[in-house]
């Protein structure tokens, strides 16, 4: 059986006008039965970002997944112009299927101001030029077709895990625009991969029965090309009551520290019950 042809970034984010502040995404129908979550809060910010002058680049977006997105399945983006202001603008962005909410996200901009240039130093890890390994793309078989990032492990994978591992590098295979809101949708998108598997306990390598991002989390601190090398960093805060937090970061090859997430995921344990049959 022939896969269907890799979709790119780009046309997942060509949102479509359906009414005043109202946008329709695509929904591809190949890969898991479930929207990847990065995807929805890519296409929720792509949304929000379409009300907000270019001059005003996202700053932070907060989401909350609230039902299963479907694929192959029409996905509305519904704008709330929550505020204006002179250095900050305000967006409120409801997903919805079938007249129902999947997904919310809160999305702030900010015109930007001189100020300290301040941050932790990155972590201390090996370039990625020092791996030898190829390049490998995230699983299709976790995120369909729509896998649009290389990525370099930092360590080995462990036999039996099918999670991404972190840390890890990771860039963008296709071209993106240089703005600062087309590199800030990339980012998001990626932002949510292998995260939830991420926050387990360590040490934690169970096969969950549920697995799933409830709240996600991103503030974009200095300017980056998702295109080149970038160190994506998660780390597991707390586990409990079926409850896993992580936080994580993006480090540009040079150090610079250009996004933080934090997430909050659903772990419960046993045989997971949502990944299709086969190789990835």
């Amino acid at each position: 059986m022939t896969d269907p042809p890799r979709r790119t970034l780009a046309g997942i984010l060509d949102l479509r006008s359906s009414g005043q502040d109202r946008w329709r995404a695509p929904t591809p129908g190949e890969g898991p039965p479930r929207l990847f979550g990065g995807q929805v809060a890519a296409q929720a910010l792509a949304a929000a970002c379409k009300t907000v002058p270019a001059d005003r680049p996202p700053h932070s977006l907060h989401g909350y997944f609230i039902r299963p997105g479907r694929p192959d399945t029409t996905l509305e983006l519904v704008v709330e112009r929550t505020r204006d202001g002179r250095s900050f603008t305000t967006r409120h962005v409801t997903a919805l299927q079938d007249q129902k909410a999947i997904f919310n996200l809160t999305a702030s901009f900010h015109a930007g101001e001189p100020g300290v240039d301040w941050q932790l130093p990155a972590p201390d890890v090996p370039p990625p030029e020092a791996f030898d390994n190829p390049p490998a793309r995230p699983s299709r078989r976790m995120f369909g077709p729509a896998s649009f990032f290389e990525q370099r492990p930092i360590y080995p994978s462990v036999e039996g895990d099918p999670w991404p591992r972190h840390p890890c590098w990771v860039r963008l295979v296709e071209e993106v625009p240089a703005d600062a809101a087309e590199q800030a949708c990339a980012l998001a998108f990626v932002s949510d991969m292998g995260v939830v598997g991420s926050a387990r306990a360590p040490g934690d390598r169970s096969h969950p029965s549920s697995l799933a991002s409830l709240d996600h989390a991103v503030w974009f601190h200095r300017p980056f090309d998702i295109t080149q090398w970038h160190l994506f960093s998660v780390d597991p805060v707390s586990n409990f009551g079926a409850r896993g937090l992580a936080r994580g970061t993006f480090h540009a090859a040079d150090g610079r520290l250009v996004a933080s997430i934090a997430q909050e995921g659903l772990i419960r344990p046993g045989p997971p019950d949502w990944l299709p049959p086969g190789p990835g």
